[in-house]
Order: structure tokens, then sequence, then C-alpha cells
């Protein structure tokens, strides 16, 4: 932070940033801004400038010093107008010093010419010098460095032409003087406070874009762990596959969506045949290596449509919405012989690894997801009775006079 503040402190003097990087990023910040007020401003000065052709005509009448003078005044208009046109049509967004420079001392220079062909209007150029120096503060947009060396030529320079050629008394040097110090005062510290404000302002809104970054990244941040959270929640974190509270979301969603189209539903209750003894001879790494395995067969057997997670342990649950009994047994039979014909590395190659698979299809509206999954569960438990690697069909029917009778199926 105390170098952030560092960098964007501003010089007590000259208004600009202490840092060079800091004022160049202003610079470049107000450079299309600058350039057109540049240009018109000096546009208007120059021709505030040459428009004084009708003066010095009434007062020195068609001769060699007027023409002269008409050619000085034209050189200077034509030269800041030209410099205008350069200055506007600058497509760098670079804010070039001696390019906006250019203008003040030749409209300087200009002035200061004034005197030696009219001397004896010197009282009268007092007040155009004054003028112009207040000009060049407040009107014509620059560095304060650049204004203050341009203001700081002509005021000199009027003093020693004043002198040289319209002999002017040691009293009014001084009075002049006085009067273009106060003139560079008031203009030096007018436009100081000016420059300050903008580049406090420029500041400002560099701060604020910072928090708005900040607060971008801190809501990015926040939306990645949310992200990784249900991420924890809804996979788990062995096999990949959908969590217990994850899946019975979404079956549901398929199970009620099933019941109101009418559309029969299927599902399955998975387990790994004799997981225990996997674990106790090739240890719970090799345990989890398997369940892994075999994750992902279950999740490459089924549909896209299909939706499967651990149950827990060595189960898996898998749910098959618009599947009756036909599709439910492909299926699972392919997913059977897939688990059966995994390959392990070297050191478990005689292990064959298995699966008994029960399953139950909907019939009725008056079965829920809960039922359904003890169903496929008890037929699942019939499976393993039997010997398990083999699916197992849970088939339950009503009947009118004793109540229901259950009867299991089991392919191998």
């Amino acid at each position: 932070m105390s170098s952030l503040h560092e960098k964007r402190s501003i010089h007590w003097l000259t208004g600009q940033f202490r840092n060079a990087d800091q004022e160049a990023e202003y610079r470049r910040s107000i450079s299309s801004q600058v350039r057109l007020e540049t240009a018109l401003a000096v546009v208007v000065a120059a021709l505030i400038y040459g428009i004084f052709m009708i003066a010095d005509y009434q007062v020195m009448g068609p001769n060699r010093k007027f023409y002269l003078m008409v050619i000085t005044r034209a050189v200077v208009v034509c030269l800041c107008i030209t410099l205008a046109v350069i200055i506007v049509s600058r497509r760098r967004h670079v804010y070039e010093t001696w390019l906006h420079a250019m203008p003040l001392w030749i409209l300087a220079t200009g002035i200061l010419l004034i005197i030696p062909m009219r001397p004896e209007s010197i009282n009268a150029q007092v007040t155009g010098t004054l003028v112009a120096t207040l000009a060049f503060y407040l009107m014509i947009p620059n560095l304060l460095t650049i204004v203050t060396s341009a203001s700081l030529y002509l005021g000199i320079g009027f003093l020693v032409f004043a002198v040289l050629f319209a002999g002017a008394s040691p009293w009014m040097v001084i009075r002049v003087a006085l009067l273009l110090i106060m003139a560079n005062g008031v203009g030096f510290f007018a436009l100081l406070r000016l420059e300050k404000l903008r580049r406090g302002q420029f500041s400002l809104l560099l701060e604020e874009r910072d928090r708005n970054r900040q607060l971008l990244d801190e809501i990015a941040h926040r939306e990645l762990l949310e992200e990784q959270l249900r991420r924890v929640v809804e996979r788990d974190a062995l096999t990949g596959l959908d969590s217990r509270s994850h899946f019975m979301k979404r079956a549901e969603v398929l199970w009620q969506g099933s019941r109101q189209g009418k559309m029969p539903f299927s599902l399955f209750m998975i387990d790994v045949d004799h997981f225990k003894s996997i674990n106790d001879t090739w240890g719970h790494s090799q345990g989890d290596l398997v369940l892994t395995k075999i994750a992902e067969v279950c999740a490459q057997s089924m549909r896209s449509t299909d939706v499967i997670g651990r149950f827990g342990g060595e189960e898996f649950v898998a749910a098959l919405p618009d599947s009756g009994l036909d599709d439910a047994l492909m299926v699972a039979e392919r997913l059977r012989t897939r688990v059966a014909a995994l390959p392990f590395e070297e050191r478990m190659r005689e292990l064959q690894a298995s699966v008994t698979i029960g399953i139950a299809v909907a019939h009725g509206d008056d079965v829920d997801l809960q039922a359904l999954i003890t169903r496929a569960d008890r037929a699942l438990y019939v499976g393993k009775r039997e010997g398990r690697n083999r699916v197992v069909v849970c088939d339950e029917q009503r009947d009118e006079g004793s109540g229901e009778e259950s009867e299991e199926r089991s392919l191998t």
C-alpha cells in the first residue's frame, strides 16, 4: 500500500506524479482530449495575434515597417495553425512535450518582435504581454514546467526588449516586472492547483479500478471455491461418480419425469464381489484401485441419459430412465461382462473382478424411488446368495387375494 501511495504521489512544485511511469500513463489517458483542446486554443490565440494587423495599419499606415509587421504576424499565425493541425492529426497516444511546447515559444517570440517595430506602443504591449502570460497558463493546455519556462522567456524578453528598443526607464522596468511577477504567480499557482486536481482525480479513478479489479478477483475466487465445494459435495472423491446425496437428487428428477410421462424406469444396485477379500489380500490402496476401475467401467457402460453414483463402500447405484426390463438387462449384462474382463497389474494378475447387479423396474404409480432402491437391493442380495457375478431381476406383483408376492429371477 505504501509503495502504491508513493507511486501516485504528486510533486508539490510541478504538479506532476513523482513516478515517471504513472505520469506517462496519465498523459496517455488525456492525450486525445489535450490534442483537441491545445489545437483549438493555439488557433484562437494565433488568430487574436493576427487580427491586431488592423490596429497596426491604423497606427503605422502602409509603410515598410507595417509590411514587415504583417509578415511577422502572418508567419506566427501560419506556424501556429500548422502546429495545431499536426497536433490534432497525431494518432499516437503519447504526450509529445516538444510538439505542445512549440506554439508557446512561437507566440512568445512573435509578441517580442512587435516591440522593435512598434516601440511607441510599449504601454499597450505591456497589457498584451500580461494577457498572453495568463493565457499561457490558463488557456492553452500544457505542462506546468513548459508553461512556466515559456512565460519566463516572454517576461524577461519583454523587459530586455523594452530597454533596448523602447528606451524604458528603470522605474518602468520595475513596474512592468512587478506586474509580470504577479501575472506569473497567479497563473502558476492556478495551473498548479488545476494540475494537482486533475492528477488527484486520475489517482481516484485508478484506485477505483484497482478496487473493482480486486472485487472481480475476489468474486472469481469465491466462485471457484463454490465450484470446488459443489464438486466435493456432488462427486465421490475416489471414483468421480455422483455422491449418494447428489445421485438421489438427480434420480428423483428422472423418476418424477418418468412418472409424469408414464415412461418405464429401471434402477440398478451394483456390488463388487469379494471386496473385503481384495482389501485383505492386496491392501486398501489396491482395493481403491479396483473400485476406481470398476467405476470407470460402470460410467462407460451407461447411456448419456443414465445417472450413476457410489452408494457406499463397494456398492454403486444407477438410474435408467426410459428403460424397460429388456433394455436394463442388456445394459447390466454388458456392464457385468466388461468388469469380468478387466485387466490388472502384474502383482494382481490372478484377480478376477466381478460384480453382482440387482435390477428393479418400476410398475405403476404406487412405487416411490426409495421403494425401488429397496427392491433392487433385495435382488442384489439374492444374487450374492446364489454365488455372485450375476444379474438378478426383482419382480413384484400384486395379488388381489393375498396382498403381494415377491419373486426374484437370477441371470448369470
